[in-house]
């Protein structure tokens, strides 16, 4: 049985995030097929909770081949999604000192559905521990009110050489 959800689904609007994908990477770093949110649907600075949403189309450079002809969205993709959403949070609640948030690690996945574009997938985040060193949140990823994947992520600030 799949935990609670994060925070209310229903109360969340993608068609009116908090922040727009041109905000979100104002901030982060990734570009080009990596850019991987399309909004920040919900951030609680004091409960230390977000909601992100990453649109699906039937036309994006993985289709083709996860799986020919039935395409699913890549649980690793998910998890790039959930890890830019932790990254944003990071950067808004416990601002650290580096370039950006690398990943340091996954626990506890477990992929309990699947995604086939078009669709909307919704993500939440939670806060667990923020430290100089790390940062480490509870993920949840729902397509159509239904949990598809649910883990813990942890980041790590990395600085640039030079």
């Amino acid at each position: 049985m799949p935990p609670l959800p994060i925070a209310d689904l229903d109360s969340l609007n993608p068609a009116k995030p908090l922040y727009t994908r041109e905000d979100i990477y104002k901030i982060l770093p990734q570009r080009y097929e990596f850019e991987q949110l399309d909004g920040i649907l919900y951030l609680d600075r004091e409960k230390e909770v977000a909601a992100g949403v990453r649109n699906l189309k039937t036309d994006e450079w993985w289709c083709r081949g996860h799986m020919p002809g039935h395409p699913l969205f890549p649980g690793v993709l998910m998890l790039e999604c959930a890890a830019q959403l932790a990254a944003f949070v990071q950067v808004k609640v416990f601002p650290m000192k580096g370039d950006f948030m690398a990943f340091g690690g996954v626990d506890g996945v477990k992929f309990r559905g699947s995604v086939e574009p078009p669709a909307q997938l919704i993500m939440l985040c939670k806060l667990v521990e923020a430290r100089s060193r790390r940062f480490i949140c509870d993920m949840q990823g729902f397509c159509q009110n239904q949990m598809v994947f649910e883990g813990r992520i942890t980041g790590l600030p990395f600085l640039k050489e030079g």
